[in-house]
């Protein structure tokens, strides 16, 4: 039970006893630095129900509270605000009520709950993944992580682009230039391999474009003429006409492409529940068109062609059918959204986590499925964000504008490696604890990096930054959780009693305390705003805390055995909140630096 909530009805009570006036709400906000105390009350809002003055408010009820509830210590008033200073046993008793639960903070799902679909990664068959990806799966898996902490079931899902002209291209590029390798006989990574005959065909594509243009065509002639364009939508007809061998050359390549997938997720520390594939979807959606014609909500033009008019809300119209009767995109996501929730018949909301350049389509695509009358649609959120951005010349990069997944986590290793042999204080580590702990610091400094920044905001990536040991960045957190865990090997005494008589705290373990008790609020907020933000940022203010605590008192060194226990346990328990909350955005911890 948080602060608030236990003085409310204490405060409620005083106000009907002192002034025989009822309130609902009470108002608090946090004590400002240059006052003393620990929750602060704003009194304006009671002037317009009790007629006095706000320092005489203040005081009266600060009083009654000092005098009725034993949490209370003192308290002062400053204009309409009344500070109210929290008594230390509070504090130790609370810190007493968590110190031994392990999932301090997080909830546990309630079987009657909705369960929550979160979609994320979603790439084309056709090349690796880049570090736009890499943004996408660390937002995507940590907001599912959040979620799931805050207690809703969740399912992670992504829908795979394994269809269209695109993969085409590669596939015929493949089949014209590829003399049967693999990635066995390559040594590459089978989306790597792919990959390259995309790159392959947009090459000779160009060729044939420019040696088209110099006979007399125009570009765009001669881009819609080029001999390998023209194959590979030969090819693609096969394909939606089910030539047999078109269908296993594409089942041959994507399963390359999914195994070379599989080790970048493994190495990216994401995983998910469901797959869902455009070759198996891209029909669905069809046969609701016809329901919202029936129902009003789409109208057909005269060419065949069906729309929905959203200019009332501020929109436009939009297609959800060719006048060929094929489907669009959004009429794919309209199906693809219906499907899940008969997949998953306890599904009450979806987050889809797509980056900002699609905020207009999922405006759209939300929309319709509410004038459809889906229920669940009210509840569908758009994890919409910005691009990332590394400074020239910092990173290897595929063709000198996209950066590989797996490239840019070798880099971060490698920085990593760079940065910690610089400090020379691993001379007890074998190669193997270096390796991993390099892969560990390298990847929280990714992570932390990333998902440290509001969704919404572009990011400029800059790696040396990222894996300072100093100041807001993954290897700092990580280092002070190894610090703590080499204060409990050195701990040669019980320290897992519960205290109790201590009446009294030192000011930097109540301020401790304090940032403690905020947790579980911290995930709940990061989960409704779906923003791993908050839970870094928090922990980037816990661990501030801590270390504060720790250059100010004496842990190990002190010569009371109840304070020295004392501080064990709060040293402990800061330790696990925050293994706790780097789990949730995907990051490992280390027990040794």
């Amino acid at each position: 039970m948080s602060l608030s909530q236990i003085l409310t009805p204490s405060i409620q009570k005083a106000i009907q006893a002192l002034f025989d006036v009822a309130v609902d709400k009470i108002e608090f906000q946090t004590t400002r630095k240059e006052f003393e105390g620990d929750i602060t009350m704003v009194i304006f809002p009671l002037l317009k129900v009790i007629k006095s003055n706000p320092v005489e408010l203040g005081n009266k009820i600060g009083n009654y509270l000092v005098e009725n509830l034993p949490e209370v210590a003192r308290f002062n008033v400053v204009s309409g605000f009344l500070n109210i200073v929290i008594a230390d046993t509070y504090y130790v008793n609370f810190f007493n009520s968590i110190k031994d639960g392990k999932k301090y903070g997080f909830v546990e799902p309630n079987p009657s709950d909705k369960a929550i679909i979160v979609e994320y990664s979603s790439p084309n068959t056709n090349k690796p993944l880049h570090l736009g990806h890499v943004r996408n799966n660390l937002l995507g898996y940590s907001v599912a992580e959040i979620i799931k902490a805050s207690g809703k079931k969740v399912y992670k899902t992504q829908i795979i682009n394994d269809r269209g002209i695109h993969i085409c291209k590669s596939m015929l590029a493949w089949e014209k230039f590829g003399n049967g390798e693999t990635p066995q006989s390559t040594g590459l990574k089978g989306d790597k391999l792919v990959g390259n005959y995309y790159v392959k065909f947009d090459k000779v594509y160009k060729e044939q474009i420019n040696e088209l243009i110099q006979a007399g065509k125009t570009e765009e002639e001669a881009k819609k003429q080029a001999p390998i364009i023209l194959e590979a939508q030969e090819m693609l007809l096969k394909w939606e006409a089910g030539d047999e061998a078109v269908k296993e050359l594409w089942a041959k390549m994507n399963q390359w492409v999914y195994d070379g997938f599989a080790i970048t997720y493994k190495n990216l520390g994401v995983n998910f529940d469901s797959y869902y594939y455009e070759s198996n979807t891209y029909l669905l959606g069809k046969d609701v068109v016809q329901i919202g014609l029936d129902k009003g909500i789409f109208e057909k033009d005269p060419d065949g062609s069906v729309w929905i008019d959203l200019t009332d809300e501020g929109l436009d119209r939009k297609i959800v059918l060719r006048s060929d009767g094929t489907a669009v995109y959004m009429t794919q996501d309209i199906g693809t959204a219906i499907q899940r929730v008969k997949d998953h018949p306890d599904v009450g909301g979806m987050v889809y986590t797509v980056g900002n350049e699609q905020d207009y389509h999922f405006k759209v695509l939300f929309l319709i499925l509410q004038k459809l009358g889906f229920d669940w649609a009210s509840s569908l959120y758009h994890l919409s964000y910005g691009m990332v951005d590394l400074p020239s010349g910092k990173m290897k990069s595929r063709e000198g504008t996209v950066v590989d997944a797996d490239d840019l986590m070798q880099e971060m290793a490698d920085t990593a490696q760079e940065i910690s042999e610089g400090l020379g204080k691993l001379d007890s580590f074998s190669d193997d604890e270096k390796a991993k702990l390099y892969n560990t610091i390298g990847l929280g400094a990714l992570k932390y990096y990333i998902l440290k920044v509001d969704p919404k905001k572009r990011i400029l990536f800059n790696p040396e930054e990222s894996v300072d040991f100093a100041g807001n960045t993954g290897p700092f957190i990580q280092y002070t959780y190894a610090r703590i865990q080499s204060i409990i090997r050195k701990a040669d005494f019980d320290f897992g009693v519960t205290l109790t008589g201590i009446e009294e705290l030192h000011e930097k373990e109540k301020e401790l305390v304090k940032q403690i008790e905020l947790f579980p609020e911290v995930i709940q907020n990061a989960a409704q705003n779906h923003s791993p933000a908050l839970i870094a940022n928090y922990t980037y203010d816990l661990v501030r805390e801590y270390n504060s605590f720790y250059q100010s008192v004496h842990i190990l060194g002190e010569e009371d055995l109840t304070k020295k226990i004392f501080r064990v346990q709060f040293s402990q328990k800061v330790g696990e909140i925050i293994k706790s909350s780097f789990s949730l955005l995907g990051i490992e911890v280390p027990e040794r630096m």
